[in-house]
C-alpha cells in the first residue's frame, strides 16, 4: 500500500494502467490475491516504488483470510447487510435463470464504479461477475475412489 500511496494514484487509475479491475488491484496490494508473472511488469510500471521483494511476495500464493472484527467497519457492514437482505432473492433468481447451483468466488471478477444517479447524486455500483457452478448429482459410478481398477 505504501507504493500506491507514494504514487498518488487511485485503485481505479492503477487498474486502468494494468488492465485489471480496481478491486483486484486492491486485493493484490492487500495480499489477498496472487500477482501473476505477466502482470508484474505492468503493476511495477503503474507503481514504480514496488520493489523486487514486494513483487516476489505478491507472486506467492496468499493466505486469503479476513479479520472477523472487520464487520464493525460501516462500509463493510452495509455491504454485508445488503447481501443478507437481498441474498434470498438473488439466490432464487440464480436458480430460476441457471438451475441448482452457485456463483463461483474463484472464477470471479469484482469492480466498484462511481456513477451519477437520475437525481444527479453519486451512486456506488458494485459488480460481482462470477462463473456459474451447477451442483452435481452425486452418483457412485462417478466417484473415482469407487471405480474398480483392473
Amino acid at each position: 500500500m505504501a507504493a500506491k500511496a507514494e504514487s498518488g494514484k487511485t485503485f481505479s487509475r492503477v487498474a486502468a494502467e494494468t488492465g485489471l479491475t480496481n478491486v483486484y488491484v486492491a486485493q493484490l496490494l492487500r495480499r489477498q490475491a496472487q500477482l501473476k508473472p505477466d502482470t508484474a511488469p505492468k503493476l511495477r510500471a503503474a507503481l514504480p516504488a514496488l520493489t523486487d521483494e514486494d513483487l516476489g511476495l505478491m507472486m506467492e500464493p496468499p493466505f486469503r483470510s479476513y479479520d472477523p472484527d472487520i464487520i464493525q467497519e460501516p462500509a463493510i457492514y452495509r455491504l454485508n447487510e445488503a447481501v443478507m437482505h437481498f441474498g434470498e432473492s438473488v439466490k432464487e433468481i440464480i436458480n430460476e435463470e441457471f438451475g441448482d447451483g452457485i456463483m463461483s468466488a474463484i472464477d470471479f471478477y469484482c469492480s466498484v464504479d462511481k456513477v451519477q444517479g437520475a437525481d444527479g447524486k453519486d451512486r456506488v455500483v458494485v459488480t460481482f461477475d462470477g462463473k456459474y457452478l451447477p451442483y452435481s448429482e452425486q452418483k457412485s459410478e462417478h466417484m473415482m475412489s469407487r471405480r474398480k481398477t483392473s
